[in-house]
């Protein structure tokens, strides 16, 4: 999980998990400030909407990234959350436990893909948006499931066997909301274009109900900006 990078080191690659919404855009924007060529990896997972996928190849070209692929996914097609099944719908009031929005093991499944890119590219580091404090619990945001899956990362690939080790880094996971929207406005990101809403409309505009669109709205009073978020 670490973040860091020797001043002196050349320019290696990196796979950078890019969902279009805000997390994700501050860790590319992150990763391109410590000199890491990023390559973007995005799904189509058969979500609810494609809005966000546009908000990532918008926030991917405004970040120069080298290439941004989107894979196609069909979770949907096991169900099981809100997010995949229209027949579940999304609350618009905080719930006890996990909420119906987690897709089961979604997390393990985005960086397992990118975990194979990176062998490809022979890019040794992994980017991820994950956040343990203003979350909405799910499990695999926890820095446990990021610290296991880089020992597995370790474990499984001809990459780690051959000495290129891997890291996965998740820069955000034990920031605010507030804090990572700070951290995203110095490093010129421009929250207007990304897409954090479950139930987000076509032209990718917010519900203002959801759990994603309350942390969202909580992030920017709390870092005392203007929220930028296009609601409907």
């Amino acid at each position: 999980m670490s973040f860091d990078r020797e001043s002196n080191a050349s320019p290696r690659r990196a796979v950078v998990l890019l969902s279009g919404g805000l997390d994700s855009a501050t860790v590319l924007a992150l990763a391109v400030e410590k000199g890491f060529q990023c390559y973007a990896l995005s799904f189509n997972y058969q979500q609810r909407h494609q809005a966000e996928l546009s908000a990532a190849q918008d926030v991917a070209r405004h970040f120069a990234a080298i290439e941004h692929k989107v894979l196609q996914l069909d979770l949907g097609g096991m169900g099981g959350s809100a997010l995949t099944d229209l027949s579940i719908p999304i609350p618009h009031q905080p719930t006890e436990g996990i909420p119906v929005t987690y897709v089961p093991a979604r997390n393990t499944v985005f960086l397992s893909l990118a975990l194979a890119w990176a062998e490809v590219l022979e890019a040794q580091d992994l980017f991820i948006g994950v956040n343990a404090v203003d979350y909405s619990g799910y499990p695999d945001c926890r820095p446990a499931f990021i610290e296991s899956f880089e020992t597995m990362a370790n474990l499984a690939t001809r990459a780690a066997v051959e000495g290129r080790r891997l890291t996965v880094h998740a820069p955000l996971i034990d920031l605010s909301k507030a804090q990572i929207i700070q951290a995203g406005l110095r490093l010129g990101v421009d929250y207007s274009m990304t897409v954090s809403c479950y139930e987000a409309d076509e032209q990718g505009r917010a519900c203002a109900e959801c759990e994603s669109c309350r942390l969202r709205a909580e992030g920017f009073a709390g870092a005392g900006v203007d929220d930028v978020t296009r609601y409907r």
